[in-house]
């Protein structure tokens, strides 16, 4: 499945890099805590976050993350914002809640870990 289909299913705002939209996404990993996500997240995850700062584009491009999805409607300031296109990082945007978001991703989509 790819980043658009996700998108288009759950009515995701996309925040960036709208042209990476059709990278393939393999599974899926929630945390806010980066450690966490460098050390367990899998390429091609779409990681859920409540995280805005900059350091999350890193973590993404690190893990080759297939995009990044900010939850309550979270909004990233102009740095990240910046980052995230020059690095060609999707960010998208949610008003649902991590718990919410990951359920939906799991059970309508199946995707996994």
């Amino acid at each position: 499945m790819k980043v658009k289909e996700i998108v288009d299913k759950f009515d995701f705002k996309v925040l960036t890099a709208p042209d990476r939209l059709d990278v393939e996404v393999s599974g899926g990993y929630a945390s806010d805590l980066l450690s966490d996500v460098m050390a367990n997240s899998r390429p091609g995850n779409i990681w859920i976050t409540l995280q805005t700062h900059q350091n999350i584009i890193a973590v993404a491009k690190l893990r080759s993350l297939a995009a990044i999805v900010l939850v309550n409607n979270r909004t990233p300031d102009a740095e990240t914002l910046k980052s995230a296109e020059a690095e060609h990082v999707p960010l998208l945007s949610t008003g649902d809640p991590a718990f919410k978001i990951s359920g939906k991703l799991y059970v309508r989509l199946g995707l996994k870990d």
